[in-house]
């Protein structure tokens, strides 16, 4: 039974759904707003809201945590740490905003924007 068990599997085994976080949160980082199908949006919420948390502490740790989060890409770490996150000093939670939008085409799949408020 899955009682509990709340991870969207997307039809991929763990390395690719960890790698497919990752680089959702790089081109929302390196974006600031991507267009993506609702449910990977919800999936990707909490894990770049935790990323953002920790950049907000900002020190020489939580860098290092961020790089390896992130794979290696220092330019996305250096940019979540000193543009992103100075804007959100004073905010506890809730980063970013999930807007709804028109099926695709293609597939009649949900689809959804992801940005920072």
């Amino acid at each position: 039974m899955r009682h509990g068990n709340n991870v969207r599997k997307f039809g991929r085994d763990k390395n690719q759904r960890v790698a497919l976080m990752k680089g959702l949160a790089l081109s929302l980082i390196k974006r600031e707003k991507i267009k993506t199908t609702l449910a990977k949006a919800k999936e990707l919420r909490p894990y770049i809201e935790k990323l953002l948390t920790l950049a907000k502490v900002g020190d020489t740790a939580s860098r290092r945590i961020l790089l390896s989060r992130l794979i290696n890409r220092r330019p996305e770490v250096t940019k979540l740490i000193s543009k992103i996150a100075p804007q959100y000093v004073n905010r506890k939670g809730g980063y970013t905003r999930i807007t709804k939008l028109a099926p695709r085409k293609s597939d009649s799949a949900k689809m959804a924007y992801i940005e920072f408020i």
